[in-house]
């Protein structure tokens, strides 16, 4: 017999991993969204893009990106002795970092630019992670596609807020500058 472990047992890693792996990427974003949010003053008084949807969407759309990370996650954590397993990790800790520091940035700090400038590390880093993690499992790579494309959704709305509210970013909606659009 040349297998390490067993369907049943290569299963039950999984699962084991994902019990872990999803309530915990699911915290660290709801803990992540609770450095601001849009109820805030500023972000108010904002010009709101177009393609803004509906407030309600966002903790909709990223519990479910969080469960498919956090089962992505698991699909590479049980994958032990996979050729570039470890590396994936790692860049993954790196990138998801990345994704929480947002909220503080965007929000709390009232960067619009220094927002913008936090997706395009998200969506480069995740472009890594989606590589690593399809070269350990290729369902991994697979359940971020829906991610990336949020992410570049939200870089493309980033910009746009940025656009529109150039004399907002860093927090000063209130001074001598005053805009009125004819």
């Amino acid at each position: 017999m040349n297998m390490l472990a067993s369907r049943g047992q290569l299963r039950a890693s999984f699962i084991r991993w994902a019990l872990f792996t999803v309530p915990l990427v699911v915290l660290l974003g709801f803990l992540g969204g609770q450095m601001g949010g849009p109820d805030t003053a500023w972000f108010q008084a904002l010009e709101k893009p177009s393609i803004y949807p509906e407030p309600k969407w966002f903790g909709i759309v990223w519990s479910v990106l969080y469960v498919m990370i956090g089962l992505a996650l698991a699909l590479v954590a049980s994958a032990w002795g996979a050729r570039g397993r470890t590396a994936a990790l790692w860049v993954f800790v790196v990138h998801f970092a990345f994704n929480l520091s947002w909220t503080w940035v965007f929000f709390g700090s009232k960067q619009i630019t220094g927002g913008l400038i936090v997706l395009v590390l998200v969506a480069l880093t995740l472009l890594a992670v989606i590589a690593l993690f399809w070269r350990v499992r290729k369902l991994a790579g697979v359940l971020l596609l829906p991610y990336l494309a949020w992410v570049l959704f939200a870089t493309a709305l980033n910009y746009q807020f940025l656009q529109l509210n150039p004399d907002a970013d860093g927090g000063n909606t209130e001074g001598a500058v005053e805009r009125v659009r004819i």
